[in-house]
């Protein structure tokens, strides 16, 4: 059996005490393992951003996981490429350890060069969200919506919390039609968790939906 090292990683402290985005990862890994024949001796999990130019010096597992995967030559695999980073730069330079990394999701088959494309395809998105989020703040300001008056923290975790709505966009439009509830219970099914890293409620969805300007 093929030995492979498995690294795992949440944006941030509440997600990584909920374990629920980890163990989500975790069970997508410990499937593809089996099903393509590899032995996961070592699993790394990292609770910290993938954005930053020093993304790498802040996310001391990932640099483990590549020592790791280097000593024994084995390669690195994650549940999604966005684990890694959605930056093609930061991709570009983890290439350059010569470490071969396998993203799940995308299958065994996967090289570098579409890696790379990937890479790519998810800067934009992320691009693209930022723009959403700094629209949807903007229009919230001008309907008198007191934005300015929140401490410095405060208004992150309001962008932030827009942010992680915009990219559960593209499921929300596929389900829409389908009731509040009803879609708690597909995305439960699927596996999503919530923004906050937990299971979905009706109510949940609604919120979601009012920051996408769905309702």
């Amino acid at each position: 059996m093929k030995t492979a090292i498995a690294y795992t990683r949440v944006s941030t402290a509440r997600q990584g005490k909920s374990g629920l985005g980890l163990e989500a990862q975790q069970t997508a890994l410990a499937r593809f393992a089996e099903t393509e024949g590899f032995d996961l001796v070592q699993t790394y999990q990292e609770v910290e951003t993938g954005k930053g130019a020093d993304a790498l010096n802040r996310r001391p597992q990932l640099a483990a996981a590549l020592k790791a995967a280097k000593k024994i030559k084995s390669p690195i695999i994650v549940a999604k490429l966005d684990r890694l980073s959605r930056d093609v730069h930061f991709i570009s330079g983890l290439m350059a350890h010569k470490t071969p990394f396998i993203v799940a999701e995308l299958g065994a088959d996967a090289d570098p060069f579409m890696l790379h494309l990937y890479a790519a395809l998810a800067e934009k998105e992320r691009a693209m969200i930022s723009r959403r989020t700094k629209d949807a703040l903007a229009a919230k300001k001008a309907q008198g919506v007191a934005l300015g008056g929140l401490r410095a923290h405060g208004a992150q975790a309001r962008e932030d919390a827009i942010e992680r709505a915009e990219q559960l966009r593209p499921i929300f439009d596929e389900l829409a039609g389908l009731s509040a509830r009803k879609i708690a219970a597909v995305l439960n099914e699927r596996k999503v968790t919530t923004p906050a890293g937990g299971d979905w409620h009706a109510a949940t969805v609604i919120r979601v939906q009012k920051r996408l300007g769905l309702t």
